[in-house]
Parts: C-alpha cells; sequence; structure tokens
C-alpha cells in the first residue's frame, strides 16, 4: 500500500487535491484516524480537486454534508457518532456507498457494523492517517490510480 508522509496540513490537502482531480463517479474513500489526525483536511483538498468553492467543514453533528458545484458531487460523512447497524441503516448511510459522485466515509471502520453489505458494490478505498508528531502525518492508502 502506499503512503505519504505530510508535514503540514496544506501537504495533506494537496494530496486531497491530487485525487480530486483524479477521481471518478462512483469513488468512495474509507477515512480512518484519531480525532484531529487530518482527514478533514484531506476532504477540503478532495472538494478543491472536485472543482467545489463551498466552505468544507466536518459534519459530525449532521452526519452527511453535500458539496456540489464540482465536476463530480462529493458527499462527506461522519460516523463517529454511529455505532450499530441499525443507527447506520436509520440514518440512510448504504445509499452513500453507491455515490452518483465521490463519497467520503470519515470514521469508516464504523461500516463494519453493516457486515457485507458495508461494503457497496464496489470496494472502498482504505485511507489510515496516523499521527507521527504535531505537524506529521503518515496516510497509508490503497492504491487506486490517482
Amino acid at each position: 500500500m502506499p503512503t505519504f508522509i505530510s508535514h503540514h496540513p496544506a501537504e495533506t490537502e494537496a494530496l486531497g487535491e491530487r485525487w480530486g482531480r483524479a477521481a471518478a463517479p462512483g469513488l468512495v474513500l474509507a477515512l480512518s484516524g484519531d480525532l484531529g489526525a487530518g482527514k478533514t483536511q484531506l476532504v477540503k483538498g478532495l472538494a478543491r480537486g472536485l472543482g467545489v468553492t463551498m466552505r468544507v467543514h466536518s459534519p459530525t453533528f449532521t452526519l452527511v454534508n453535500e458539496y456540489g458545484g464540482g465536476r463530480l458531487t462529493l458527499f462527506h460523512l461522519d460516523l463517529y457518532r454511529l455505532e450499530t447497524a441499525a443507527q447506520l441503516v436509520s440514518a440512510g448511510i448504504e445509499e452513500f456507498l453507491s455515490p452518483d459522485g465521490v463519497a467520503v466515509v470519515e470514521w469508516a471502520e464504523r461500516l463494519s457494523a453493516l457486515g457485507p453489505r458495508g461494503a457497496g458494490p464496489g470496494r472502498p478505498v482504505a485511507v489510515t492517517i496516523e499521527i507521527l508528531s504535531e505537524t506529521e502525518r503518515k496516510i497509508i492508502y490503497d492504491d487506486f490510480g490517482a
């Protein structure tokens, strides 16, 4: 799996921007990492790469933010507050696993509560962000050609 070491939040955003420029419809990024690891920074860059001009922020309390206006719609999900399969199903999370655009799922490890159906029709691209220091992050991801 490819690994990227980011030394600054701007580098994390730049990686996301590169991915956004290469993103194809139906892409699902499954992000894992501790609070403050830089998941939302990566999504900000992805949005910029997709041509989204709206301000991107974490959807912790709304569960899903939808950003249009770019070359593809970006669906930004935050599963931090959901733990059970019933909660995930009730929130309608499954529909975003086959997006008409690009979906990014923060706290993606929570999808395991759905069992096999949490995988969607295609395999989500796993992205793990590890905190190395106050400014450095190790980003490990499935190679998806971006």
